[in-house]
């Protein structure tokens, strides 16, 4: 048995099922690698934001260690007491023997910094590929960068999600890293159904946090050349401005475009079934939950990410550069038939062989032992 701390701020909504905290693919998976690993028998901890009540709290066995309440602290200092002070006391209380932690931040240079200090080991997984690209194109400050770099460097083992990343890691750092799919939970063939090709309208499937890298513009924009098509939006920006605004404005001019907002995690399957197609408009991505969820059940995927070539290559949908592309792939494949079918099967087949939880999991769970070994 291995004590295991996973660090991840937001998940505490993930792992209780709730609406609290940044419910996105990152938390997703972390919560289900803690309540596998306690399954198997392992003593995990994870640390979030003090949501649900300030006190530490033991969820489906998993031991919820909080930090601080997010809005704690003044602004200027709260950075240093109590967030950074409050991570101190939470690695502490955790007492593991590794820690893990997933994203790109400064987080990453406080957890290895803790961890080189006190003896523990430190697992860190890149979740996108600007976590990997030298510039650190989403870091504005010194100290985020600085941080970063210092975590990203001093980490025991670094897992990537594509061969992409590992190359920029090794080009930009000189850093040699590992492949890791991440797991994501999915029907298994007891109770997986095939799609059944939608002879009605075709409906196109979008669904992320609505911030500017994700574009959902560019989707409005092919919703707009597609009327004969729903287009279908789920997702929330967590703030109101001038960007998110404009969208949403867009959004109530388009008769074919539905926005749902944010849909619970227990209600996307149904989405996803509901749908002839998922589309991704992101500028940058790492290798999206969304892919993974909408592979699970057949569904193929049409976007201007595409990880390692796997969509182009795998046949698991089609891959564009641009809107002009993005139409294109969902007009070909929304009116062919065997086109259709094809992709599909191919999405759920490698979602088995790939990203299923036992599979995915058993090799985390070797990673964990051979670390503290």
């Amino acid at each position: 048995m291995v004590n295991i701390c996973l660090v991840a701020h937001f998940a505490y909504g993930a792992l209780t099922g709730g609406s609290q905290g940044a419910v996105g693919g990152v938390e997703r998976q972390t919560s289900l690698m803690a309540k596998w690993l306690v399954a198997k028998g392992h003593k995990v901890s994870l640390l979030t934001w003090a949501e649900g009540g300030d006190d530490d709290e033991v969820i489906d066995g998993v031991q919820v260690i909080k930090i601080c309440r997010r809005d704690s602290g003044l602004p200027g200092i709260r950075f240093f007491h109590p967030r950074w002070t409050g991570l101190i006391s939470a690695m502490k209380r955790a007492n593991a023997d590794v820690y893990y932690q997933n994203c790109g931040e400064y987080i990453t240079g406080q957890v290895a910094m803790w961890c080189k200090e006190n003896n523990k080991k430190f697992l860190y997984s890149v979740a996108s590929d600007a976590d990997a690209d030298p510039r650190f194109p989403v870091m504005h400050t010194l100290r985020e960068r600085w941080l970063y770099k210092y975590g990203l460097l001093n980490a025991d083992k670094v897992i990537v999600q594509t061969k992409t990343q590992m190359k920029l890691l090794k080009k930009g750092f000189d850093l040699d890293s590992s492949i890791m799919p991440m797991p994501c939970l999915g029907p298994d063939q007891t109770q997986y159904q095939p799609l059944e090709w939608n002879t009605d309208k075709a409906t196109i499937l979008w669904a992320a946090r609505i911030h500017e890298c994700k574009r959902l513009e560019l989707f409005l924009q092919v919703a707009t050349e597609l009327p004969e098509y729903n287009f279908v939006v789920a997702g929330s920006s967590g703030k109101e401005d001038a960007y998110s605004q404009g969208l949403m404005d867009k959004m109530k001019q388009l008769e074919n475009v539905t926005y749902l907002g944010m849909v619970a995690r227990a209600d996307m399957p149904a989405l996803y079934r509901a749908s002839t197609v998922f589309c991704c408009s992101s500028e940058y991505e790492g290798f999206p939950n969304t892919f993974l969820e909408a592979w699970s059940q057949g569904l193929p995927v049409v976007s201007t990410f595409d990880p390692d070539h796997l969509i182009q290559e795998r046949k698991l949908g089609i891959s564009a550069t641009n809107k002009d592309e993005l139409v294109l792939g969902i007009s070909e494949i929304c009116t062919n038939r065997e086109l259709w079918q094809l992709h599909s099967s191919n999405a759920r087949r490698y979602y088995q062989e790939n990203h299923s939880v036992d599979k995915v999991m058993e090799r985390f769970e070797k990673i964990f032992i051979n670390l503290v070994r």
